[in-house]
């Protein structure tokens, strides 16, 4: 296991562009922008182990689990970031979304400095959400080797949760810590140490992608269309109205009617619509079917 910063891949000073400083802003983005290729490679890697993480991970959301989320730093706020966006994107409940962030809320806008070397505190974060065996928990540090996150992990693990962690190094102590590790391996950053670069893109790309594919087995979605959000707002109510006219072949005025009937569901007015039902009808069509638009409209 890696102990030093310097046996950290992470942490290595990159043997490309050793006169960075020295490049126009042209040049600069030309090479900041080409090393996040790793990143997509590094998650590419791993496909078939986050797809093992959301087959363990499913039954547990089904059963009433949360997803929780770990981290300090940027790989905190990532899964803050994560978490938060469930919410609009696919109707999550808010509780069932919960991330701890080393130092607190207030972490998320001003570094708090030594809050990630606090592992007792990671436990206690943990502890006071009451985990439960259904619960997901998520440790992401780029290090691998964050006390918070190591801390965050045991309580998981102790509770009896699925534990998940995202790491950049290979060897790393919150790998071994869960049960489903996801080696992001990135290697040395442009900037040496700066695991906000394509590091943190790796971890993006891992959350959204384990999320996201969790929310489409939880039938969030119905063939591509994100027919569970949230329209809280007027550029999301537009995309409400333009999802149901797409997803039931309807004009603008009938999707904005069955909307309106069905609490701006866009997953009940598609089965007003293409059942022919009533918002309650449908609504009780799509929980004998688990929230299924497919399944619900195959019923006959």
């Amino acid at each position: 296991m890696p102990d030093s910063p310097q046996s950290l891949n992470t942490e290595s000073p990159s043997e490309h562009h050793p006169d960075l400083d020295l490049y126009d802003s042209v040049r600069l983005m030309e090479v900041f922008i080409d090393d996040q290729r790793v990143a997509v490679e590094a998650v590419r890697a791993v496909a078939p182990a986050l797809a093992a993480a959301v087959e363990a991970a499913l039954p547990r959301i089904v059963a009433g689990g949360r997803l929780l989320y770990a981290g300090a730093g940027t790989s905190g706020r990532l899964g803050v970031l994560d978490s938060v966006e469930l919410v609009p994107t696919f109707s999550w409940p808010r509780e069932r979304a919960v991330a701890v962030l080393a130092g607190g809320e207030g972490a998320m806008f001003v570094a708090v400095e030594g809050a990630e070397d606090d592992e007792a505190q990671g436990r206690c974060d943990i502890e006071a959400l009451r985990p439960t065996r259904d619960d997901v928990l998520i440790g992401i540090a780029a290090s691998g080797q964050t006390p918070y996150v190591l801390g965050a992990l045991a309580a998981g693990r102790a509770s009896g949760c699925l534990t998940i962690a995202l790491a950049n190094n290979p060897g790393a102590a919150v790998l071994a810590a869960s049960a489903h590790p996801i080696l992001l391996d990135t290697g040395a950053e442009v900037i040496s140490g700066s695991t906000r670069l394509k590091a943190g893109t790796a971890q993006k790309i891992a959350l959204n992608s384990f999320s996201s594919a969790l929310m489409v087995r939880l039938h969030k979605v119905h063939g591509n269309l994100m027919v569970d959000m949230k329209a809280t707002n007027a550029k999301l109510v537009r995309r409400a109205v333009a999802l149901t006219m797409r997803a039931a072949g309807a004009d603008e005025a009938a999707a904005r009617e069955a909307l309106g009937r069905s609490g701006f569901s866009v997953k009940i007015a598609v089965v007003m619509l293409l059942r022919q039902l009533d918002a309650e009808g449908a609504q009780a069509l799509l929980a004998r079917h688990a929230g299924s638009v497919r399944r619900a409209l195959a019923d006959r």
